[in-house]
Order: C-alpha cells, then structure tokens, then sequence
C-alpha cells in the first residue's frame, strides 16, 4: 500500500467516525425550527439583498447579518451530514494586485486544531456503549474499548498529516492563511461552540476549504492551453455547506482593487 492510499484510507476513516459522532449528538440547527438550519436555502445566505447572486458576499462596508442560532443562543452546527458545495471564484483586476493576492493566498489549506486524543478516546468508548435510543449497544465493553482506540488512532494519523501540511504552501486559496483563526479558538477543538461561532462570523462556514485547485488552463477545441491573462485568477473548490461569503466579504474589503466573482454549481461541474 503505498503512503499515499494508507493516508486516504486515514482520512475516510476519520470523516467516517466524524459523521457516526454527529449522528449521535442532537442537531442544534435541526431543533431550531424550520429556516434555522444552515441547509435552509441553498441558494441564498441569510440577509441576502434581493437580486444578489447565489453565493455573493454582502457589498464591502455592508453590515454582515445575524448568525442564525439554535437553543441558548448557540451557533449554527454542522448538520450529520455535511453537505459540500461546490464553487468556481474569479480574481480579477490590476496584474500586481492579482499576483500579491496569490501570495497573500496561498497556505496548507488546513486548520491546525489541537486535539486531545486522550479525552476522545473516552468519549468514544462512553458513545459506544452507552448509543443515542432508538440505536442499542452491539458491543462488549471490551470492544467498545478496542475500537475507540483504533478510532483514536485513525484520528491521530489524520491529525498528524494535517500538523505535517502547515507548513505547506499547496493550496491556492486558503482561507486561514487570508482571514486566520487565533491560536485560542485552535485550541478549543473544531467542534467547540465557540470556534464554530467564531468561523461562522468571520468565514461564513465552519470547516476548511477542500480540493482547492487553480484552474490554469482552458480548452480550445480539442486542445488544453494555458490560461495567459495574469490580471485573472480561477479557483474552484469545496466548502462545507456555505458559500465562505463572509470571508469573502473580508479579503474583498482588503482587496478593494480587485474583483471577486464567486458562484456553487451545485451539481453543474
């Protein structure tokens, strides 16, 4: 097996246990009522203006809308099941402005978080065995300790390969590079209620881009060429239920020469 498949097989498998866990804790969003949740409308984000794109950040200097919350006046959480979207993003404008926000841009493309394995592992074991009704116990106590800490390693191998990429620089557009998380809220955890409110008011989603790419070429006929306009630059790439448009607002603001046209295929690659 090459180093390459073993670290794929690491990540589903921690992307697989990440979806069981959230299935198991309730779903804030969920019980919030119906337009709470962050799937509400697809199509638009909150406080959208009428007659703005799909996806477009609120104009630069635009007071950003409420986060929408659930019970306590948390957050919005994740729901159990992400739902990725897909995104083509243009940056246009001066060639010097485009080619410092390339600079400015590009990072690991992942959030260093700190994790404490130790106190996962026994989450995990207590989740195994003690499963959210209707869902009943179908382990030992002794296999539920078994497989929390092969969960736990699974986790550790996926967090280390992340540790190792930042100090990267392979992702073209990294939204922690452009807008950063502080080093406190890093240390809480992905899903502590107060790093997800902070990505949520600064990002306008609660999870690291993936796939980021830049595409460099176009097809002409039959033929790939590259891409020679330097005052533009085409990115695609995933984001976890949102358009980052709060993000986008932010580096716009900082970037008031350049042009940034952001739209979700959903689904029209």
């Amino acid at each position: 097996m090459t180093s390459r498949s073993a670290a794929l097989r690491t990540a589903d498998a921690a992307d697989t246990l990440d979806r069981w866990l959230r299935q198991q804790r309730p779903d804030d969003a969920a019980s919030a009522g119906p337009g709470a949740g962050p799937l509400a409308d697809p199509g638009r984000h909150p406080g959208a203006e009428a007659g703005q794109a799909a996806g477009e950040p609120p104009a630069t200097g635009a007071p950003a809308p409420a986060a929408p919350s659930g019970p306590g006046g948390r957050p919005p959480l994740s729901p159990a099941h992400t739902d990725w979207l897909h995104h083509r993003l243009t940056v246009s404008g001066p060639a010097a402005a485009v080619t410092a926000f390339r600079a400015a841009a590009t990072g690991a493309g992942t959030l260093p978080w700190a994790l404490d394995l130790d106190q996962m592992q026994e989450d995990l074991f207590h989740t195994l065995v003690a499963p959210r009704p209707p869902q009943r116990r179908r382990l030992s106590l002794a296999g539920a300790r078994a497989l929390a800490h092969q969960l736990r390693e699974a986790a550790e191998q996926r967090h280390a390969l992340a540790v190792a990429r930042a100090e990267s620089r392979a992702c073209p557009f990294d939204l922690h590079a452009l807008v950063p998380v502080p080093d406190a809220l890093l240390r809480l955890g992905p899903d502590h209620p107060d790093a997800l409110a902070w990505l949520w008011a600064h990002w306008g989603t609660t999870q690291a881009l993936r796939h980021v790419t830049e595409n460099r070429f176009v097809t002409l006929g039959r033929h790939k060429v590259r891409r020679r306009d330097p005052g533009v630059l085409h990115l695609s790439f995933w984001s976890a239920d949102w358009t980052p448009w709060r993000a986008l607002a932010k580096v716009a603001a900082r970037w008031p020469t350049l042009r940034f046209d952001t739209r979700p295929t959903y689904g029209l690659l």
